[in-house]
């Protein structure tokens, strides 16, 4: 089975609000751009990619959780992040039954998630040394 039928079995199998709203944040995420892969990782959970990972989400008892690996990096003006704000990395926004995710914005922080991996990426990338531009320039 494929990341993304384990997590379409997953929503499958939570018969209540969680179940939707774990839809609709995975709707909004896969919405933000076409490049997105879907995951499933660490024994049960989705996980969202592009040139790094985005975030991770779990349903709990009480609450839909969904975590943005570097959302302490990350620009949130609309303040959706409401829980593991005292971390350095890590931000998470915590859904009880009857929230509602504002998908515009979370599709904003998406979009602000996958523009803070490939900055990173570039960052990562090895520069050119000066005796390579030079040569490669002559060829």
């Amino acid at each position: 089975m494929n990341p993304s039928e384990q997590i379409d079995q997953l929503i499958a199998g939570l018969a209540d609000w969680r179940g939707q709203t774990l839809a609709s944040l995975r709707k909004a995420i896969l919405a933000a751009d076409s490049g997105i892969v879907e995951q499933w990782k660490w024994m049960g959970s989705p996980v969202w990619s592009r040139d790094g990972m985005i975030a991770v989400a779990n349903a709990h008892k009480a609450k839909v959780k969904i975590t943005f690996t570097n959302g302490a990096s990350l620009p949130d003006p609309d303040h959706l992040f409401n829980a593991g704000l005292g971390g350095n990395k890590w931000r998470a926004i915590d859904l009880a039954e009857g929230d509602k995710i504002d998908a515009r914005a979370l599709k904003a922080l998406v979009r602000a998630a996958i523009a803070f991996n490939q900055g990173k990426a570039k960052k990562k990338a090895p520069a050119r040394t000066r005796a390579r531009a030079s040569e490669q320039d002559e060829a």
